[in-house]
């Protein structure tokens, strides 16, 4: 099983675009979308739904109001403020509730109670590229990072079954956890970086990560021709890292177009950012299947 995993340094680089017109070019793959908290590849995609699974990250406290006695241990416990009283009962809030467990630890008389939380879900597919997997946490909810690693093994698990050997992974943007748990298994990563302040800044941190775990990479740098310099720069920064460099993509409004038609770039034009995409899609064959 090969993993093809896109990743960013920050959001808005345009890794989503890309992983799409991947999606679209390549063979026998299972598609996975791991940015958890804003999955943007469906909106693109438009898959049709087979089976949603619950998740649950984490839990929540719950005081059973016929065994609390009303001593307000667990008020005087709580960091979060998530215990709540009302003409002397106690209740939990549970956006605020973190479900550390305090309240539980503290109260005499046993009323407290921690109960599994859904916290959002993952989702079976199929698009019109093929198997899709991806998953959406619930608004403000957490562990994002465990959510990631169970939409990866469903994508596994589905790949094995249909036969396919290639998994295409839009990871989550950043360094933090849901990337790094995204990373894991990748047989070669893709990074996406576009030639700003910020950009390169961000990308820097990346490379570090991914070097870290000793996974062979490549660079995309996309809008490249909104700095040479800049560009230039995030490749010399890859080639210090022992990553190469596979492909520039210009700034171009056909982007734009074909985002607000539903379609991806290779779908809606092969010319100007639609040939530098074809040759970036050559390149990744070439390097994957080498």
């Amino acid at each position: 099983m090969k993993e093809l995993v896109v990743v960013s340094g920050k959001g808005g680089t345009g890794k989503t675009t890309l992983v799409a017109s991947l999606a679209g070019a390549l063979q026998r793959k299972v598609i996975v979308d791991c940015d958890v908290d804003a999955p943007d590849l469906p909106v693109l995609l438009e898959p049709q739904t087979e089976r949603v699974f619950p998740f649950t990250g984490g839990k929540k406290a719950r005081i059973d109001q016929r065994a609390c006695n009303g001593c307000g241990e667990c008020l005087r416990a709580c960091r979060f403020g998530a215990i709540l009283e009302n003409n002397g009962l106690f209740e939990v809030d549970p956006i605020r509730c973190e479900g550390c467990g305090v309240c539980d630890l503290v109260c005499p008389s046993n009323a407290v109670t921690l109960q599994d939380q859904k916290n959002g879900e993952y989702v079976l597919a199929n698009s019109r590229f093929g198997p899709f997997v991806y998953g959406a946490l619930d608004p403000g909810e957490e562990n994002s990072g465990k959510l990631v690693s169970l939409v990866k093994k469903a994508a596994r698990d589905l790949a094995q079954r249909e036969g396919l050997g290639f998994m295409l992974v839009d990871g989550p943007p950043g360094v933090g956890c849901p990337a790094i748990s995204s990373l894991s298994g990748a047989s070669y990563v893709l990074i996406v970086a576009e030639p700003t302040p910020s950009g390169l800044h961000d990308a820097y941190r990346l490379f570090s990560l991914v070097a870290r775990y000793k996974l062979p990479a490549g660079l995309v740098v996309n809008k490249a021709c909104l700095s040479l310099g800049a560009s230039e720069a995030l490749e010399s920064k890859a080639r210090d890292f022992g990553f190469e460099t596979l492909g520039r993509l210009r700034y171009d409004n056909q982007a734009f177009l074909a985002l607000n038609n539903r379609k991806t770039i290779l779908e809606f034009t092969n010319t100007g950012i639609g040939e530098d995409m074809l040759r970036l899609v050559s390149k990744v064959r070439s390097t994957l299947y080498e």
